[in-house]
């Protein structure tokens, strides 16, 4: 590469560092942890500028970087992959931030599913129980669509092998995905799923466990990272929020927002000491066929990175 000063290298680089972070985010599974990869990305393509000589484009030469990095992040913080179909370091994606993505008027709709897809929590956390280096294969392959040769060539492999890497990989996400994966239809602006977000805000806000138990699936799936443990089937998910005292909690009060391309609640809880409703947890929710399919509940700790506000007034 011409030299070029470090103001105008950032800029050429900064374009780039949506697409960086979700592809990062796949990989990780984590949002802090793509934002470390993708700041390790930045500081090794400044550090190795002179090696970029053009022979694909910058975009790919990025890609290549921050691959490498999340590999590398992922090999230090989370040698071994998930396992029990929970993540327990999962965190949201808010959709606010999947906007700078917006996909412009000429883009096939098939290429915009396959976007929206391959960003749902189901799908990261599918991706998060292969090994790293398929990991790697299957997302640069599968969504970002770069021909087996150039994945071999990044991974240090034979096209051969990247082949076989990513037949088990694909295995291995047909294992972890639900059935139904091809059919789903519930995406946040889904009029059906809408009508489920809203008589589940409702039942929320009456913490009417009953009227909540007849929208959840026979096979619902309930978790709560980082907190260990899978809740599955309806029966199990009631006697957990029983258990937890969902029934007897009064005052909350319900924002919408979507992230992954998933609709989603945050519930505020009032707090006298406060006098205000604070933070208490998002609810990510899977809706198919009419019926919540899953629901992945996150701390409140996730409420500023997804734009929430950090307290509400009594009205």
């Amino acid at each position: 590469m011409t030299e070029v000063d470090e103001p105008t290298f950032s800029a050429m680089v900064e374009r780039h560092r949506r697409e960086l972070h979700v592809h990062c985010y796949r990989m990780l599974g984590s949002f802090e942890d793509a934002e470390d990869a993708v700041q390790e990305t930045f500081l090794r393509a400044w550090r190795r500028r002179e090696t970029y000589e053009g022979r694909s484009t910058f975009r790919a030469w990025l890609y290549r970087i921050a691959t490498n990095a999340a590999l590398d992040l992922i090999a230090k913080r989370r040698p071994e992959p998930a396992t029990g179909g929970e993540v327990l370091w999962l965190q949201p994606y808010p959709d606010r931030l999947l906007d700078e993505l917006r996909a412009d008027e000429s883009e096939e709709p098939e290429t915009a599913a396959v976007a929206r897809e391959t960003i749902e929590l189901a799908y990261i956390v599918a991706l998060q129980h292969l090994a790293p280096r398929p990991r790697a294969a299957l997302v640069l392959r599968d969504v970002i669509g770069w021909p087996a040769k150039d994945v071999a060539e990044l991974l240090g492999d034979s096209v051969n092998s990247v082949n076989s890497a990513l037949q088990r990989a694909r295995a291995g996400m047909r294992e972890h995905l639900p059935a139904e994966r091809q059919d789903w239809t519930g995406g946040a602006d889904d009029a059906q799923t809408r009508e489920v977000v809203r008589r589940y805000s409702e039942a929320c806000l009456a913490t009417d466990i009953d009227a909540i138990a007849k929208m959840l699936r026979d096979d619902v799936r309930c978790s709560m990272p980082p907190t260990p443990g899978v809740q599955i089937g309806r029966d199990a998910v009631v006697a957990d929020w029983t258990a937890g005292g969902f029934p007897e909690m009064r005052g909350l009060r319900i924002v919408p927002t979507s992230v992954n391309r998933q609709p989603a609640i945050g519930a505020y809880l009032w707090r006298e000491a406060d006098k205000a409703y604070l933070p208490l947890t998002v609810d990510v929710l899977r809706v198919e066929d009419g019926q919540i399919a899953e629901i992945v509940t996150f701390h409140d700790d996730q409420f500023p990175r997804l734009g929430l506000p950090e307290r509400l007034e009594e009205s």
